[in-house]
């Protein structure tokens, strides 16, 4: 009996830990939704140590991400603002063109909240809010789409595109293939920032922000700051709720890919004015 024991402990401990989060974050939406009068909905991926013998699970925007949020937007009263905390390296463009629509069609105040970083898929998720809530050293991603070229490899389409065009009649038949579909991806993109954005920023500039966004200035891991952002014209403020750092907390990663920073957590009053107040 006792080994049967030892031996479901670890198995369950998962289980039970993930369980424990959970609840604490729907616990803690509760009191955001209460105080700020929004629907919060979130989209977080991290690498969490919820499955069998904590093997930490890579997250990405994917389908299941949209139909969940989309349930979420649909569920929510029309008349009621929504504010969606984004955390994400980003995914399918399918998946967060389909998130993004839904939260433009939304019609209430909508507000995308990032605390750390929302890039590629996750930026254009951001672009059809109202406004994007960013923590001052919280970052975007530009939006050149990425066309896999093998099971390891993902190239950017505006560098098919240049390779195609370099070549010229020396490329061989699958660069000339790949460059038609990146040439196809880079419009389709566009295209769906412009019809995100222009209500906004109004056509010509929409067109300007998504050429900007697409065609390879920046690598596609370049971060885009809390200042770029708005000298791009997105409607962009530095103000968080304090529950929001609470609540990314609540996502730990796993212990494995933890990095070795550690810190005393010090009250949100300066030491000086504690000291003169006490």
């Amino acid at each position: 009996m006792l080994f049967w024991l030892l031996f479901l402990i670890p198995l369950l401990s998962p289980t039970y830990s993930y369980q424990r989060l959970r609840s604490a974050r729907i616990k803690l939406l509760q009191v955001l939704e209460r105080k700020y009068g929004y629907r919060f909905v979130t989209l977080i991926h991290r690498q969490e140590k919820i499955g069998l013998l904590g093997i930490p699970i890579y997250r990405f925007i994917d389908i299941d991400d949209s139909e969940a949020v989309i349930r979420a937007i649909r569920q929510t009263p029309r008349d009621q603002p929504i504010a969606l905390v984004l955390h994400t390296p980003g995914g399918l463009v399918l998946a967060a063109a389909q998130i993004a629509m839904a939260l433009k069609r939304h019609p209430a105040k909508k507000v995308v909240v990032i605390p750390h970083y929302a890039m590629s898929g996750g930026t254009l998720i951001a672009l059809s809010a109202d406004e994007i809530w960013m923590d001052p050293n919280a970052v975007l991603g530009p939006l050149d789409p990425q066309l896999a070229i093998d099971q390891t490899f993902h190239a950017p389409a505006p560098s098919l595109i240049k390779i195609a065009k370099t070549k010229g009649k020396d490329a061989d038949d699958k660069t000339l293939l790949m460059a038609d579909v990146a040439e196809k991806a880079l419009i389709e993109v566009q295209e769906f920032i412009i019809e995100l954005v222009k209500d906004r920023l109004g056509e010509e500039k929409a067109r300007e922000l998504a050429k900007l966004l697409t065609e390879g200035r920046w690598t596609h891991d370049y971060p885009i700051t809390f200042e770029e952002a708005r000298n791009l014209g997105l409607n962009v403020k530095d103000e968080i709720p304090i529950e929001i750092y609470e609540f990314m907390e609540l996502f730990p990663q796993a212990p494995m890919n933890r990095p070795g920073v550690e810190y005393i957590p010090h009250p949100l009053i300066p030491y000086k004015q504690r000291t003169a107040s006490s």
